[in-house]
């Protein structure tokens, strides 16, 4: 039966249309019924990932076709989630690349590819698109075939098969000229060019848990692809600890993955991906074997995380009232949980009571979980991200490098290069493609916090970026990220179109009238670099002769709303975000003004200033 089975990954850039595609394999292989919709990326779970177009956590799916299963995990396209990214390669025996006929392949992709090159993979190119306007198959076979050789392919891998087609329009062609039908053509190249897994049937079963989920009946579910014998509930088995020690456990389920869900399985056999449950601490990167003196798989080390920031509980005036979880007991239980099934983020306990840090490999990372936890009912302060700092050999401070790289029109280079000049970049590469200029920067990860706004506000929306972890080196000097002050609420109640107006000749306005506000928070942004008092809630004093809205002729502009990403990246050192489930509100640390100025005065004492 191993022979029939099929593992492979998706590599895709964002957009490029790898939840369709695995829509339409589904519907070939039968998943949806005759008369049944297809339910629009089926594979993206998480509400989160509907509405950002993006793949969190890597997912698992089965197409059954001619007596085959090909099982498909779908892998995270952004580089903060590169801890689910290294962990799929482990699974599977090929790779699904999927890239765009109009962009080709994109830096994001790079990352991924590079690491299933890396684990000797077989690759299959699938290009996407290809009934879209100004689509040029043939220079996008082209350019995957150079970046093949740049990330230094072996010969197999650079013979890799090419299959054209539209997952929009349901058809794939093995070559331009074919008949454009149905995806079959790219389903038989899958077949024809994966290997069956590497499984021996009769060995006693073993399998490194790639993967962890939760099950509302059995608790924790290990995910990962059976390395050999088969495995089906009542058995009796070892789990393996990284560090050699074992634990005997009874198995209470076996699951299956077919099309849009996961079922209960009689077994699990050699080379299938399946989720055994019945360890309760089961961790990533451990092994399920039935044989005590075997030894633990070996296990894919992760990326270190870059980049950190401060949880804590919202002490503001209107704190409580909208969240369902409000303690320090509740937010620490929800990170640590959080902890279990992601492996790439680290939380731990500050010196602060209530305070917890949370570190990962980017802030998009946190933004998703601060996101995820605002939508489950719970309400915390957050911090600006700051990098983690090592010492170096020689005992000088070092900080995280990325490669960046940025496409904009030509019309844009300039503004960019002078920002990443400001953001202390050094450029390594400079070019030009369809698009535009292509540049490529060694960048600190300091200096990436705020620039993909930045880049977006210089380029009215054309530039593109994506970054890639390097390496740490010596720390490169002050940054400089935001060039403006804010406007700071000095009294609490309801924000008046009377004082707003005056209001807005300062400065950029982030509330609107009728808005309740509090003494310490931002409601704009000051051009200048310091920060202003003002009071938004003075309302206009009565008599007899005049109304409270006669002589307010003029509208407010509308205020500046910032996503949860922006409104991170935005934030000072000394400014939070309070993530409420319905309100996103920036505020200093210190609410008191007096408070702040005599923490100032402090601050600057001790550096001897």
């Amino acid at each position: 039966m191993t022979k029939n089975i099929r593992n492979i990954a998706i590599i895709a850039h964002v957009d490029h249309g790898k939840t369709t595609l695995v829509d339409e394999l589904l519907k070939a292989g039968g998943a949806y019924g005759e008369h049944q919709q297809a339910g629009e990326r089926a594979m993206d779970s998480m509400d989160l990932e509907r509405e950002k177009g993006i793949t969190i956590k890597s997912k698992n799916t089965s197409v059954k076709w001619n007596d085959y299963t090909i099982n498909i995990v779908d892998t995270p396209g952004h580089a903060d989630f590169g801890g689910e990214v290294e962990r799929v390669m482990k699974m599977v025996d090929g790779v699904l690349l999927l890239v765009d006929a109009h962009d080709g392949p994109q830096a994001q992709t790079r990352f991924v590819l590079r690491k299933a090159l890396q684990q000797g993979l077989t690759p299959i190119v699938v290009v996407n698109k290809i009934d879209r306007e100004h689509s040029v198959p043939e220079m996008v076979h082209d350019r995957v075939l150079e970046l093949f050789l740049e990330l230094e392919a072996s010969e197999e891998q650079f013979e890799a098969p090419f299959v054209y087609g539209s997952a929009k329009n349901g058809f794939f062609v093995k070559s331009l000229d074919d008949e454009q039908k149905d995806v079959l053509p790219l389903l038989e190249t899958i077949v024809e060019h994966v290997e069956a897994p590497d499984s021996d049937p009769e060995a006693p079963f073993k399998m490194l848990a790639s993967n962890i989920s939760w099950d509302d009946y059995v608790g924790r579910v290990a995910l990962g692809k059976v390395q050999s014998g088969s495995v089906k509930k009542g058995d009796s088995i070892f789990l393996i600890r990284k560090d050699g020690t074992q634990v005997r456990g009874k198995v209470t389920k076996v699951f299956e993955y077919s099309s849009l869900s996961n079922q209960e399985s009689a077994e699990g056999e050699a080379g299938n991906i399946v989720g055994v449950a019945g360890f309760e601490d089961i961790d990533i990167g451990e092994t399920l074997s039935a044989d005590p003196e075997a030894e633990a798989l070996p296990f894919v080390e992760i990326d270190p995380p870059t980049v950190k920031m401060q949880f804590s509980i919202n002490d503001g005036p209107y704190g409580g009232r909208e969240g369902k979880h409000v303690t320090s007991r509740a937010i620490r239980e929800r990170l640590l949980r959080e902890v279990k099934t992601n492996v790439s983020i680290e939380v731990n306990d500050t010196d602060a009571a209530g305070v917890f840090e949370v570190a990962a490999r980017g802030a998009m990372q946190i933004s998703v979980l601060v996101e995820t936890m605002r939508r489950e009912g719970y309400e915390v302060l957050v911090s600006r991200p700051m990098v983690i700092t090592h010492k170096g050999e020689n005992g000088e401070v070092e900080e995280p490098f990325e490669t960046l790289f940025v496409e904009v029109p030509d019309e844009y280079t300039g503004g960019v290069m002078k920002t990443l000049a400001n953001r202390r970049a050094r450029i390594e590469d400079m070019g030009t493609n369809a698009h535009g200029a292509t540049i490529e920067a060694t960048i600190s990860t300091r200096g990436l916090i705020g620039f993909e706004f930045e880049l977006l506000n210089l380029t009215s929306g054309h530039g593109v970026m994506s970054h890639l972890f390097k390496e740490y080196a010596p720390h490169c000097g002050h940054i400089n990220t935001r060039n403006t002050g804010t406007l700071v609420s000095m009294s609490t109640g309801t924000a008046m179109a009377y004082s707003l107006l005056p209001l807005e000749e300062r400065g950029k306005l982030f509330v609107a009238p009728g808005e309740e506000v509090y003494e310490g928070q931002i409601i704009g942004e000051n051009p200048r670099k310091d920060d202003l008092p003002v009071n938004p809630v003075k309302a206009k004093s009565l008599t007899n002769h005049r109304s409270a809205t006669k002589g307010i002729t003029v509208g407010l502009a509308p205020p500046i709303k910032m996503s949860l990403e922006r409104a991170i990246e935005y934030i000072a050192h000394d400014e939070l975000l309070e993530a409420t489930p319905s309100h996103l509100r920036l505020r200093k640390r210190i609410l008191d003004p007096h408070e702040r100025k005599r923490a100032v005065k402090a601050a600057k004492a001790e550096a001897g200033v």
